[in-house]
């Protein structure tokens, strides 16, 4: 396999403020159509506060972060002439008690069948896409990356205030979104027809309207010939998105070596996958997280460490080795976007400054 050849893409989910008060302001439809005129297509969320990037196909990181740098910064402009702020945060600080849906079909079909978990939504976060040769292979990838998914998930925690409160939590999105029945870590698949299998299930069940209502957190890509991973909040700053990009891309590189080896993926229990998850939504990088393979809890950093370690072949490869060690200091030196909410809130107890902090989070690097 040439690894130069295996491609990322990533999608941000943005929340839309009011400019003064934090507030989600439902003004999707304005800032897309603006976009549009500048020739840049944004996708319209479940709700009107919520606007989603795309980036094109990326074979170098350097790359992804001037796509990413270019669309933040753009669309905060447009966002800005529709008297909005574009803020990357996985939840609102502020928030009303409903969202207005966006009216498409598709949309008001999803109000009407899941009822206030979709008034209730508002939740915005990451998707890296990874180019891999046909569904097969994306399905016993998905196998194979399921036991790093609540470490990406500690490593892009952001959305820590909620309804001008400290939730606990440095991942309220993780613990709110896996109220829907198909999100979450997906089970085990021995093959696609197992997976074929459970999706049919669930759709003749109701608990999904079709296909497209798979949210599990890694799963094949209906539009593209990609595996996605879709466990993470919105991180806060540009390069921590590419980071997460990155480990994603080395970490699907690596269990394609080892299907071609015929090694098999661990197949870790789903119980023991929720306790890792729900370590990793309550404290993010800073604490204790589990390893679901050997049930041991240990630092974050010392998790992530250990991942990096286990990549080192694919992240040398890609040139990448150097950059995500660099990202990962900075992010536990800085902080991430739960740990930057969290000191702008403890300060005063102002919600206001935690909407400053994400702001500039938001753009940084981006000028």
């Amino acid at each position: 396999m040439d690894v130069a050849s295996v491609t990322v893409g990533v999608e941000e989910e943005f929340l839309l403020a009011d400019p003064d008060t934090g507030a989600p302001v439902a003004k999707n439809v304005e800032v897309a159509r603006t976009a549009a005129a500048a020739g840049i297509h944004l996708q319209l969320e479940l709700t009107q506060c919520q606007v989603e990037t795309n980036t094109g196909v990326h074979s170098t990181t350097a790359s992804l972060i001037r796509e990413l740098r270019e669309l933040r910064r753009d669309v905060a402009g447009f966002a800005e002439k529709n008297g909005a702020r574009l803020l990357a945060v996985a939840i609102p600080p502020t928030v009303p008690h409903k969202f207005p849906v966006t009216d498409t079909p598709r949309f008001r079909r999803i109000a009407k069948g899941f009822g206030m978990l979709a008034h209730e939504q508002g939740l915005c976060g990451c998707h890296v896409h990874v180019g891999v040769p046909n569904r097969d292979v994306a399905i016993q990838v998905g196998n194979f990356l399921r036991p790093w998914l609540p470490l990406f998930l500690a490593l892009t925690a952001n959305s820590a205030i909620y309804r001008n409160a400290d939730t606990g939590f440095a991942s309220w999105r993780n613990i709110l979104w896996r109220r829907w029945p198909s999100a979450g870590p997906p089970p085990y698949f021995a093959s696609a027809q197992e997976y074929d299998a459970m999706v049919a299930m669930m759709t003749a069940s109701g608990s999904i309207l079709d296909e497209t209502m798979v949210y599990w957190d890694v799963r094949p890509s209906l539009a593209f010939p990609t595996v996605e991973i879709r466990v993470s909040d919105i991180p806060a700053t540009v390069e921590e998105t590419a980071l997460l990009a990155t480990l994603v891309r080395a970490a699907v590189i690596s269990a394609r070596t080892s299907l071609a080896e015929r090694r098999p993926a661990p197949p870790v229990p789903a119980p023991t996958l929720l306790a890792a998850y729900w370590k990793a939504a309550r404290t993010g990088i800073d604490g204790d997280g589990m390893d679901p393979v050997d049930g041991r809890t240990a630092p974050v950093r010392e998790l992530l460490d250990k991942l990096v370690n286990s990549l080192d072949f694919a992240l040398d490869e890609l040139g990448d080795h150097a950059f995500v060690t660099d990202a990962i200091a900075a992010v536990f030196a800085r902080g991430n976007g739960a740990r930057r909410q969290i000191d702008a809130f403890r300060a005063r107890r102002d919600v206001g400054d935690v909407v400053t902090e994400l702001a500039n989070a938001t753009l940084q690097g981006c000028e």
